[in-house]
């Protein structure tokens, strides 16, 4: 009997990258479904989302967010750590930065280039764009209000040194929303000066943080057991709410965006790993499913960074020191999507305000842009406010964003996956560089709740 029964092969679990993926699209079609038949604004369909899929939704979005404080900081400290030698740490940092600069321009110049091609400010009609500020006025005003609490009179020099150098590191993180460069900047600087004294000092300290980096991937771990049920419920409540209607009345700025940010996932991309990492682009693809779904699912590259820096390491073989140092400032600094979104928001609002911008102007747009990419805050809509101050600079209403929000949730995640990729990219690449070998071997086959 006993025999018999051991002579069965195990029963194959389904992976954690499917899981989700089945969730995200049972999301997506119930919402799109009952949005099609009742209308976003049908009473059951409000509670369902305000009692139901939105909170399991923002459950985990919080767990997730929960972990990452503890997560950057150890992961950093230990990445610097394990790089050991101070100049290979600037060597590596320079790369990174090297990276995401000439990336990041390739994609601002993607969009401004689709923009001013497909010109999809020039196809909204009037009244569809009235009708569009009228539904969304009331919200505009408030991310315009909160916008010009951010903006100041100080110089850019003096705004950039307040944006990354923190005062007191306990209160940069100690919010609702965390200043995750002044985190990373006071982790960079403990992780300098690990580097620069004996080991027997620093050992016990280095010890404290690879044990507070573990428990926190294991967190991770746990977390994402729930994450295909999360999905299915974030993917809900955006497409029972915008539906197809509204992407129809903005489908020309829709398809501008989506069109850039194709190109650049499939096109720089699969060029950057391919020329540069030395790996196969549908390999890569392929071993960073999980990381893509999860992105897309989340709208956050704060959210998605946990999840990045395991499947990098078992799946992509980028070693942990590198994984830490690049993958975690690239969460918050390496943002190609959104740096190509914010160029095409600005020239579609320009366009549908009647104002043709100048070269000079659109080149001003463009290093505007590659700027919110890399300072834009890595949480859903994060790029709004930054948005709204360059219509404020370059003379068009700033309350023209209402256009926009209506669809700017499904576009995030759009431009969220291409962001994390990025990372996954730019991590490759600088592994390469230093002489390590990727996928060294096949996606470790792990339990279910883990990542594959």
């Amino acid at each position: 009997m006993n025999a018999e029964k051991s002579s069965h092969p195990p029963k194959k679990r389904i992976a954690l990258h499917t899981k989700i993926f089945i969730g995200l699209l049972t999301g997506a079609i119930i919402g799109i479904g009952v949005n099609v038949l009742y209308g976003g604004t049908h009473p059951t369909i409000v509670w369902v989302a305000s009692n139901i899929t939105e909170p399991v939704g923002t459950l985990f979005l919080r767990l997730l967010l929960m972990i990452v404080i503890p997560l950057v900081f150890s992961s950093l400290i230990v990445g610097i750590a394990g790089i050991g030698d101070i100049r290979t740490l600037g060597r590596v940092g320079l790369k990174s930065f090297a990276y995401t600069l000439v990336i990041s321009s390739i994609s601002v110049i993607i969009g401004l280039t689709l923009a001013n091609t497909i010109r999809p400010g020039e196809r909204v009609s009037r009244e569809t764009a009235a009708a569009l500020e009228e539904r969304y006025a009331s919200d505009a005003a408030k991310r315009v209000a909160d916008a010009e609490k951010i903006n100041t009179t100080d110089s850019p020099l003096m705004q950039a040194v307040k944006t990354i150098v923190p005062i007191n590191p306990f209160t940069a993180i100690a919010s609702e929303t965390p200043s995750m460069l002044h985190l990373m900047f006071f982790a960079l600087v403990i992780g300098i000066a690990i580097t620069l004294i004996p080991k027997h000092f620093s050992a016990p300290f280095v010890n404290a943080m690879d044990s507070l980096y573990q428990i926190s991937a294991k967190v991770i771990d746990i977390i994402m057991v729930f994450a295909p049920y999360a999905v299915a419920c974030l993917l809900f409540n955006n497409t029972a709410r915008f539906g197809i209607d509204l992407l129809s009345a903005l489908g020309w700025f829709v398809v501008t965006v989506l069109l850039g940010l194709s190109l650049h996932m499939f096109g720089v991309y699969s060029l950057s790993v391919a020329l540069l990492s030395r790996i196969s682009p549908l390999e890569f693809f392929r071993r960073t499913r999980t990381v893509m779904l999860t992105a897309f699912s989340t709208s956050s590259s704060n959210a998605t960074l946990p999840t990045a820096l395991a499947v990098s390491e078992r799946n992509l073989g980028v070693p942990r020191e590198i994984n830490n140092f690049v993958l975690t400032v690239g969460a918050t600094m390496n943002q190609n999507g959104t740096a190509l979104y914010e160029g095409v928001t600005v020239l579609f609002l320009a366009q549908l305000a009647g104002i043709d911008l100048s070269l000079t102007e659109q080149i001003t747009v463009a290093y505007l842009a590659i700027l919110g990419g890399i300072g834009t805050a890595g949480v859903p809509s994060g790029s709004i406010p930054f948005i709204i101050v360059v219509l404020a600079t370059i003379g068009v209403n700033p309350a023209l964003i209402a256009i926009i929000l209506g669809v700017d949730r499904i576009l995030d995640m759009c431009r969220t996956t291409l962001n994390v990729t990025g990372d996954l990219t730019a991590a490759t690449y600088v592994a390469r560089s230093e002489g390590y070998t990727l996928l060294k071997t096949q996606p470790e086959k792990m339990p279910e709740q883990t990542l594959v």
